[in-house]
């Protein structure tokens, strides 16, 4: 029994880091003369300051990073959540882009969204 016990404690502590990582659910994409504005909606199961998601970046088809939003705070009580990034510059003739997000714990996911740009 105190096997048992111990395995469930150990687990309790552990349990951020089995959380799964920060889903994208929506991007949209709007050119902007030269630049581009990305919006991204992520839903993770925020617990607050110690593991929530803290990141989404665009990636270019050979991965490397085109624009990074750090996000600032826990999104405990607001999910999913969407959060924008202005400014983007895509190299000419790029036709699409990924974008992946990171959390606290589990760094960069390595479930990528691929979206074609218009």
């Amino acid at each position: 029994m105190f096997k048992r016990s111990l395995i469930l404690a150990f687990l309790a502590f552990a349990a951020p880091g089995f959380a799964d990582p920060p889903a994208i659910l929506n991007v949209t994409v709007d050119r902007q003369g030269d630049l581009w504005k990305f919006d991204v909606t992520i839903r993770h199961n925020d617990s607050g300051w110690d593991h929530y998601a803290d990141a989404w970046r665009i990636l270019g088809p050979d991965g490397k990073p085109l624009g990074t939003r750090n996000l600032a705070h826990p999104h405990v009580k607001e999910q999913p959540f969407t959060r924008s990034l202005s400014g983007v510059r895509i190299p000419e003739g790029m036709t699409e882009v990924s974008i992946q997000a990171r959390d606290s714990v589990s760094g960069w996911s390595s479930e990528l969204v691929t979206i074609p740009l218009p």
